[in-house]
């Protein structure tokens, strides 16, 4: 008789076709439940969730720009990314925690594969990820009144964030068998993140996952030249060289794991060399065509007479700006009430986001300048220059106004609106409505004295249609130069002020 004798089947590996690998994904999918339902992942959804609902309409009204919007997603999915690495690397060092790693060397599973497996649970925590930077910029889009073009690559940035940090915290986990490794990590990474996104180190700012802009300017979307594509594919090969590494490092030494860490880390190279270019020759070229003759790159239509010049992302809010020049006519005398104006939207790009400076008042007869965000105070401010230049023929004159003129200009600027006494709150620099305060206006600002200020508060006080009446009754002596605030009083058949009357 002839003994026929089976070799084991060796540890790891299953007969069956697909063995190894259903029983990868079913732990993957075991482990994705109890990544999504640790409390710190559970608390880290909460918040974003709960911040993105509380902030929505918050930073740009009814009129968002996309362009901005898209960037906005970045910043909240790093939290989740942190809790993900916590939890990730705590889940990985389970089996070390409770002494039970010698126990799982008889399963099925190897430890590499059961690394893969948690690599894979990350990906769904990156997924989630990107369902609510979805939502968070669908909200944003669907709004009446949003304008530009959002990217593809800087709404990866947030999902691509949490896919690094969680696949960080696995390789952690195969690097150092300490549950104290993790919150270290943590640590230093806030530091770093902290420390480095303060200032401009330029290229190399572009190594950290997210890069914000610390400015309120709202660029064209072809003017921003952040290298977002170039960006997302850094953070896709930087992450998932970290996972390749993980699975290395737990004893995954197959030719198609070092296949794909050499793949990631060409990924990773180019991604990185590529966001780091700086901007092109024609990028800056258009800048500076934007910001010094933006009529080159402007359509312009006319309405009631007045004409508008928009970048063409800005075009739909041409209505929105002629509403408001009609509502500052209205209130007009003399022949600022026919006055046609032309409206012209600029910029100043040649700094990219990372500028902020004012723009520069224009000696260019009835031309008003309207910037590029809309809504809040904006709309207050884009009045303000309106009434000015019906007032004083241009924006550099308007600027120089340092008397009693203010009253009719600011009365034109604030007084069609519902709540004239807000809009004036909105419009001047502190927030205030009594004493003297600095008013803010695309260009630059005006001043108003305390005296002014109290003649402009009782004017406000007066029913509409009677305030009104007195102001176009006494145009050409409101408007004619330095006129005093008392003297405004007196011809409004309004208090004398007790105020200073004296410009800065």
């Amino acid at each position: 008789m002839t003994a026929v004798v089976e070799k084991p089947a060796v540890s790891g590996t299953l007969e069956e076709p697909g063995g190894p690998r259903k029983a990868v994904l079913a732990l993957a999918l075991f482990e994705s439940r109890r990544l999504l339902t640790r409390i710190p992942v559970l608390v880290a959804f909460a918040v974003y969730v709960g911040w993105t609902v509380w902030r929505s309409g918050k930073a740009w009204g009814d009129y968002p720009a996309l362009q901005d919007a898209d960037r906005a997603t970045q910043g909240a999915p790093m939290l989740i990314g942190l809790a993900v690495l916590l939890s990730v690397n705590s889940a990985a060092l389970r089996s070390h925690r409770h002494g039970t790693e010698q126990l799982l060397t008889v399963l099925v599973l190897p430890r590499w594969r059961r690394t893969a497996a948690h690599a894979l649970s990350v990906v769904a925590a990156a997924l989630l990820t990107a369902v609510c930077v979805a939502g968070q910029f669908g909200r944003e889009a669907l709004r009446p009144g949003a304008i530009g073009h959002g990217s593809v690559g800087e709404l990866l940035v947030g999902p691509l964030t949490v896919l690094l940090f969680g696949l960080a915290g696995l390789l952690m986990a195969g690097l150092v068998r300490s549950a104290v490794a993790a919150p270290l990590l943590v640590v230093l990474f806030l530091f770093l993140f902290l420390f480095f996104s303060g200032m401009d180190y330029g290229a190399a700012l572009w190594l950290l996952p997210v890069v914000e802009d610390a400015t309120s300017n709202t660029l064209p979307s072809d003017l921003l030249g952040r290298p977002a594509a170039w960006h997302a594919l850094y953070l896709a090969g930087l992450a998932l060289s970290l996972g390749l590494l993980a699975l290395l490092v737990a004893g995954g030494r197959k030719p198609a794991v070092f296949a794909g860490v050499a793949g990631t880390l060409a990924m990773t190279l180019v991604g990185g060399v590529a966001q780091s270019a700086g901007d092109s020759p024609e990028l800056v070229r258009a800048r500076e065509r934007a910001s010094v003759h933006p009529e080159q790159v402007q359509s312009c239509v006319r309405r009631d007479g007045s004409t508008y010049c928009a970048f063409p992302e800005w075009e739909p809010r041409v209505g929105d700006w002629a509403r408001v020049v009609d509502r500052v006519r209205s209130l007009a005398g003399g022949g600022a009430h026919e006055q046609d104006v032309v409206v012209r939207q600029r910029v100043e790009a040649r700094y990219g986001l990372s500028g902020d400076a004012a723009l520069e008042s224009l000696k260019r007869p009835h031309e008003v300048t309207v910037g590029t965000q809309w809504g809040g105070n904006r709309v207050p401010e884009f009045s303000a220059a309106v009434a000015g230049v019906l007032i004083a023929g241009d924006e550099k004159a308007a600027t120089s106004i340092c008397d009693g003129r203010i009253v009719p200009l600011m009365w034109l600027a604030v007084g069609w609106e519902s709540d004239p006494l807000d809009a004036l709150r909105r419009v001047r620099l502190n927030d205030t409505v009594t004493g003297s305060d600095s008013v803010l206006q695309p260009t630059d600002g005006l001043y108003m004295t305390e005296a002014q200020t109290e003649v402009l508060r009782a004017l406000l006080d007066l029913p509409r249609a009677e305030a009104g009446a007195r102001v176009k009754d006494r145009w050409v002596e409101l408007t004619a130069p330095k006129i005093t605030a008392a003297r405004a009083a007196e011809l409004l058949g309004l208090p004398a002020p007790e105020g200073e009357d004296k410009c800065l």
